[in-house]
């Protein structure tokens, strides 16, 4: 695992390796084994190393073909990489390395782009073409692992993370308005534009050329998620069984390491289920779990500590448990890093995931990680029945669309964003929602048809921002995250599993009034316990009842009781005391405080808005010009 940087001067101007340098300087967290350059006349490639598999200097980057035509870049891991090695040895390749660097360069020279749908893994990468002049950047199919680029005056950069960029003189760190619009209705980026006006993100499953005149086309989509009702599918028993060996090989893949391998345990079946599996092959694997000080916490908060479930799989499991408590003054302890690392803000409150990323870096290098696993078996059922009625296209756009606006109230958007609204009042949120789908569903559809349009949309969009917040936030502590669950083999079963055996009989939910849809105590929700039915069933051959059984509890800590409470003081300061902070260039003041005023109140719970709101105002402190910028960490 690593960090991966570049430039190619568009204007045939010999590279600047001194700027490579300092770029790969800024992503020094993410390799602090080892760097490298790279420079063929406009080009330069730089490299951070996360030394996991081969430790040795031969698996040392960027790496070059035998013949010099080839330059890799390359930031993953290659879960299949040793059957792949194989293969290109009975194809004439020689190797000097042990590890899946050199496959992954050799199979592209092998196969060229086709050789992405082999690989069974997460990746960044970038390759230098010496004959034809062109750069290939690409990302994994899922995309666990980012890259980003930005085409600027006479320079194409790109980099894992876009502070790599503040190490260009034509980089500017200046705020996206139009991405700030997309953010504050679904707080994610659903399209490719980030929080900086210059910096794209390369869309997961997808390549991009560049020449040394520029940009070549756009971005080329070599693999999309594809979830579809099976045509006369195997019986139920038959199914669990697949799914049973698939998980476990899914496992037991992300294992091959030179280094040791530890795992999150949450408390819930998907960080039990690959704790089961895992420990069955590590004797004495080390196990990570954050929990809550929930002494201020009241309702539905009371149960977001699940140490003790945690510990009691730790204790059937046997594994070594590490624990950590977060409280109320952990956050603000932790924006400044947090925002610096991040980057750009995705998918809620992330600073438990901060913390975990800490714990798990104090004993080793490398991570299991439970991610994926409600996205693509169905863990969000009371996210689903809202459109699972209904008949068209555009009714289930009207109604997801509503759902996913998660920030601020419709009649309030306009005010928040007052100072600005002649620049985004043009940004058309719904087109943005829309074209997740890219003109792909049926003319008239089932209820079958609505969950997996809902489960294409979370994979594409909710799914690819809890990765890059991952990626970021693990990588911040030099930790790389493996996530099973995003096996090629499984992610292909997932997409084919019937509805009925994700989240039961969506018909049913077609005939619930409103009353019932609104509420997550109908006969629907209860029969699903939270969805995730088959993964359930097969996961009681491996984890106790206790935990199969349990209902769907997210990684959240207590914010809503937090910032209302123990909090307050800092949500005040930040937000609704000083009128002349920098956000307030952008953002309406009197509104702005009339929401956070809401939930500070107890009217509201806009845990949510007023997080992505410290983050924002964080943000503008490092970023904005004038003041310190995000060259150097807090």
């Amino acid at each position: 695992m690593c960090g991966i940087t570049g430039l190619l001067n568009t204007n045939n101007a010999p590279a600047d390796l001194s700027i490579v340098q300092g770029m790969t300087d800024l992503l020094a967290h993410r390799g602090p084994d080892g760097d490298g350059l790279y420079k063929d006349g406009a080009l330069g490639l730089g490299h951070r190393r996360l030394a996991i598999i081969d430790l040795s200097d031969a698996s040392a980057q960027p790496i070059t073909s035998e013949d010099g035509r080839y330059t890799l870049t390359y930031n993953g891991e290659l879960y299949n990489y040793k059957e792949i090695r194989q293969e290109l040895i009975h194809k004439g390749h020689s190797f000097h390395s042990s590890g899946d660097t050199e496959v992954f360069l050799k199979a592209l020279i092998q196969w060229g782009e086709k050789a992405l749908l082999r690989f069974n893994g997460m990746f960044a990468f970038a390759l230098w073409d010496t004959k034809e002049k062109t750069l290939l950047l690409g990302r994994d199919r899922f995309g666990v692992k980012p890259v980003y680029y930005a085409q600027l005056k006479n320079t194409f950069i790109f980099a894992s993370e876009i502070k790599a960029f503040n190490a260009h003189p034509e980089f500017r760190t200046q705020l996206n308005k139009q991405g700030l619009a997309e953010y504050l209705t679904f707080q994610n980026f659903l399209s490719d534009q980030t929080l900086y006006e210059d910096a794209k993100l390369l869309p997961q499953g997808s390549f991009l050329r560049v020449s040394q005149i520029g940009i070549i086309g756009r971005p080329v989509q070599y693999w999309d998620f594809n979830f579809q009702e099976p045509i006369n599918p195997p019986s139920k028993s038959e199914l669990l069984d697949e799914l049973d060996f698939l998980f476990q090989q899914a496992v037991k893949r992300q294992l091959v390491s030179d280094v040791d391998v530890g795992a999150y345990l949450s408390g819930g079946i998907d960080s039990g289920s690959i704790t089961a599996i895992a420990a069955k092959n590590l004797p004495y694997m080390k196990t990570f779990t954050v929990g809550f000080d929930l002494s201020s916490a009241s309702g539905v908060e009371l149960a977001f500590d699940e140490r003790a479930n945690a510990e009691y799989m730790s204790y059937v499991f046997k594994t070594e448990q590490y624990e950590s408590v977060l409280k109320s003054g952990d956050m603000e302890r932790a924006l400044p890093k947090l925002v610096y690392h991040q980057e750009e803000p995705r998918v809620g409150q992330c600073y438990p995931n901060f913390y975990a990323a800490k714990l798990a870096s104090a004993f080793g290098k490398v991570v299991l990680s439970g991610g994926g696993g409600d996205e693509l078996f169905g863990g969000y059922p009371w996210r689903y029945y809202r459109a699972a009625g209904k008949s068209n296209f555009n009714d289930y756009v009207d109604t997801y669309y509503d759902f996913w606006q998660r920030l601020i109230p419709n009649d309030s958007f306009k005010n928040i964003l007052a100072p600005i609204w002649d620049e985004v009042s043009h940004v058309n949120t719904k087109d943005i929602f829309k074209n997740v789908f890219n003109g792909a569903h049926p003319k008239k559809l089932a209820p079958e048809d609505c969950l997996n349009m809902s489960l294409y949309f979370e994979a594409k969009t909710f799914l690819n921002g809890l990765l890059v917040m991952e990626d970021k936030l693990s990588m911040a502590h030099s930790l790389e995250t493996r996530l099973p669950f995003l096996d090629n083999d499984l992610v292909d079963f997932a997409m084919r599993l019937p509805a009925y055996m994700k989240v039961g009989s969506l018909h049913e939910v077609v005939s619930l009034d409103e009353n019932e849809a609104n509420g997550k105590t109908n006969k629907y929700y209860q029969k699903t316990k939270d969805g995730k039915l088959a993964l359930r069933e097969v996961m009681q051959r491996h984890l106790p009842a206790k935990v199969t059984n349990e209902i769907k509890q997210g990684f959240s800590a207590p914010d809503a009781s937090w910032f209302k409470g123990e909090s307050i003081d800092f949500v005040r300061e930040r937000l609704i005391d000083d009128e002349s902070s920098g956000i307030y260039d952008v953002l309406d003041f009197d509104t702005t405080k009339l929401l956070v005023n809401e939930h500070l109140t107890g009217k509201q719970n806009r845990r949510l808005l007023i997080w992505s709101l410290l983050y924002l105002d964080q943000w503008w402190k490092i970023n904005t010009p004038n003041t310190a910028t995000s060259t150097a960490e807090p």
